[in-house]
């Protein structure tokens, strides 16, 4: 009897909670979950700070998710679909809507709501419409208000990823001084990304054709961290595909923008395991950019993998673009593989194991920029094969920067045409945008005939606007020039100091071409140190202060070989002294003192096998004009033409030599000593480097030690006919 009371009991306990089940089924089921939607708009406009609404039908079916695990497989899961979802922008936004769905669609784990927390496995974006704005004072529609709360809230949102459809997206940006409308459709079908890959491979090298040439094509022909045929070695984005294509109009920087690509359709916010495709090209002016890859983990910001290639006029140009400061160049185009580790306070991006072309130079390397310091910082290793030292001179501030430089630049230059010295300003504005450390060798470089330069090596530091190359060595005619650079660009005007030591230049390698120099076995020695002050190349030498020192001995020059150099004052005197003939000369030696850009001529002769030439006055690269007198001194009688001193002076690029007016100086084979003293010809004997062929004397040393007079002994003092005070030897 007890038995069979307990089991009525226990069947009105299981009949009682079936009824309760069932009853709670069938409420759920006939609910209006649209009596809910004043109270979700009310918490998640609190939420977020601005209006939020569902303007349509709130709706909810219950499914089993056959994705789930465990028990949460056999539990029905709610299905919600709100219909016609807005949210509003900020007042101060001058569009009254920051987004607009269609519908916004997502499954919920009942389950894990019993353990205060929200598993959205995937939140699918039917139809988007997004306006985005940030203004002049950096307020962006995208920063939501949210609650202060010091007490940490129990539930937590468990976000798997995030799907979206077709849709548009409008930004306003001025911070960037960017302005882009982009429409998003789904493909007809799903295309591979191997597929895409190689057709962006093949767009890239039609591009880089197009920019710098048939030789840049080839060079970005194979994307970098791709296979034999320009396929991804990833197995895993080789298993994904691009459903979404989008186009991008618009503005960025004052430039117009114009791009294209393709997407993938779900974007996995925590399975790193599981990539989403990207695939753009971009026009922002005359600069191209190409892109494919993967994104993985973005909540994390932590998984960018991309091959990544850049075309155009000028590298400078990509400054408003990365936020990189690069030199002036001529077209370029470069492929390689970008990474990137995003984070909130810092990011490190890698341009890795890249190659290009810059004219018709090659370049290939590392870079990695850091920001999240007091500046980013750029850093790493670039190498080149060949390098056109054509290429360098935008770099070193040269006028020949047609193709690169701006409407202010082109018309500074024409107003400085009468000048030689190049004139174009350096942008010492963007060095102080960042910093870096990079080492740059060139194996190999061409210049034509005029300045044999066989490499390059340099360590180039930035450091708060200061700029220093330490060390900067050429490889120059069999020798080397071993210097030091650094231009504050912190300072206005800019200060700039050199240190140059140049030992065992040939005479004959300096000028392959020139036959009469191919028998020379001299050698150039220089030292020079500068102290200087402006923002161009003239500037700097127009303000210099310091010493320059250069020593030639057994070489021979010709009118024909200065007009090669583009030497036109020396082109002028050596038809003067000694019509088109070449001569040979000795030794020549020079010592000039440089204050305010006024370089005197401390030392400056020349001892052919027929005279000694003195000459002596300055050059101001100030102005640069010449104010110099050549005087000869005949060893014998064999050159009638040698008796009369010239003068020099016009400037730079027309000089202006003529025969002195006035009495002549006294000649004769003895006068070895002309226009010098001891000291200069002291300080130049310690040029005379060790010969690298030991079997060669320096006749530099003979004559400068002639020059120096006897031990103890003053030169014969001489006066010169157009500067009475300068004290000449006889």
């Amino acid at each position: 009897m007890a038995m069979t009371r307990s089991r009525k009991v226990l069947a009105w306990i299981i009949g009682v909670w079936l009824a309760l089940a069932v009853i709670l089924i069938v409420i759920i089921a006939l609910f209006d979950w649209n009596r809910l939607r004043p109270t979700i708009d009310a918490k998640v406009s609190q939420t977020i700070g601005r209006p939020f609404a569902i303007n349509g039908d709130l709706d909810v079916a219950w499914r089993r998710e056959h994705d789930a695990h465990g028990l949460r497989a056999w539990v029905p899961w709610p299905q919600v679909t709100a219909h016609d979802v807005s949210i509003a922008n900020p007042a101060w936004a001058s569009q009254p809507r920051f987004a607009h769905l269609d519908a916004l669609r997502f499954s919920l784990s009942p389950l894990d709501l019993l353990v205060f927390r929200v598993k959205i496995p995937q939140l699918q974006l039917v139809q988007p419409d997004v306006d985005l704005e940030r203004d002049a004072k950096g307020r962006a529609t995208w920063d939501f208000t949210l609650p202060q709360n010091n007490t940490p809230s129990r539930w937590t949102l468990d976000l798997g990823a995030i799907g979206f459809d077709r849709g548009h997206i409008a930004l306003d940006d001025a911070a960037t001084k960017a302005k882009l409308k982009v429409d998003i459709t789904p493909l007809k079908q799903a295309i591979p990304y191997d597929q895409i890959v190689a057709q962006t491979v093949a767009d890239a090298r039609t591009q880089a054709s197009h920019s710098a040439g048939s030789a840049a094509g080839k060079s970005v022909a194979t994307s970098s961290g791709t296979n034999g045929n320009g396929q991804p070695g990833d197995s895993k984005a080789s298993a994904t595909s691009y459903q979404f294509a989008w186009t991008a109009k618009g503005s960025y920087q004052g430039a117009s923008l114009d791009g294209s690509g393709k997407t993938g359709a779900v974007l996995a916010l925590q399975q790193a395991e599981q990539p989403f495709p990207v695939q753009a090209h971009l026009r922002i002016g005359d600069t191209h950019i190409a892109l494919v890859g993967t994104l993985t983990d973005p909540l994390h910001l932590g998984a960018l993998d991309l091959r990544l290639w850049f075309a155009g006029s000028s590298m400078a140009r990509l400054y408003p673009i990365i936020g990189v400061t690069l030199p002036d160049t001529p077209p370029y185009a470069t492929r390689g593989r970008l990474t990137a580790e995003l984070h909130r306070n810092g990011s490190r991006f890698g341009y890795h194991h890249f190659h290009g072309r810059v004219g018709g130079s090659d370049l290939a390397g590392d870079l990695d920029f850091v920001t999240g310091g007091a500046r980013p910082k750029l850093s790493g290793d670039v190498h080149s094969k060949l390098l056109r030292f054509a290429d360098l001179a935008p770099l070193i501030g040269a006028n020949d920067t047609a193709t690169t430089a701006t409407p202010a630049d082109a018309k500074s230059q024409t107003a400085s045409s009468d000048r030689v010295l190049p004139t174009a300003p350096f942008r010492t504005d963007r060095w102080k945008a960042m910093d870096a450390d990079v080492t740059f060798s060139a194996d190999r470089i061409v210049h034509g005939k005029a300045l044999p330069i066989e490499s390059l090596d340099t360590h180039v530091i930035m450091d708060a606007g200061v700029l220093h190359l330490d060390p900067l060595q050429f490889g120059v005619a069999g020798g080397k020039v071993d210097s030091n650079l650094r231009l504050d660009g912190s300072t206005t005007p800019m200060h700039g100091t050199l240190a140059l030591h140049a030992r065992h230049l040939k005479l004959k390698q300096l000028f392959p071409t020139f036959q009469p120099m191919q028998t020379s076995l001299g050698e150039i020695n220089g030292n020079a140190a500068l102290d200087a002050r402006g923002n161009s190349v003239a500037a700097l030498l127009g303000s210099a202060n310091g010493e320059l020192k250069l020593l030639m001995n057994d070489g021979a020059i010709s009118r024909n070989l200065l007009e090669t150099a583009g030497l036109n004052v020396g082109n002028i005197i050596l038809g003067k002294l000694f019509g088109d003939k070449t001569v040979k000369i000795n030794c020549a030696a020079s010592n000039f003192t440089a204050k305010d850009g006024l370089f005197d001529t401390k030392l400056f002769v020349l001892d052919t096998p027929d005279a000694l030439i003195d000459v002596t006055g300055t050059v101001n690269f100030a102005n640069e004009k010449l104010d110099l007198d050549v005087i000869p001194h005949t060893k014998g009688l064999r050159i009638l033409s040698l008796r009369s001193p010239l003068y020099v002076k016009g400037t730079l690029k027309n000089p202006d030599v003529g025969v002195h007016p006035g009495p002549l100086l006294l000649r004769g084979g003895g006068a070895i000593a002309l226009g010098v003293v001891a000291a200069p010809a002291a300080a130049l004997i310690a040029l005379i480097a060790p010969s690298h062929d030991t079997g060669n004397a320096n006749t530099c040393r003979a004559v400068l030690q002639k020059m120096r007079g006897p031990s103890g002994a003053a030169p014969t003092k001489v006066v010169s006919p157009k500067h009475p005070a300068r004290a000449t030897a006889h």
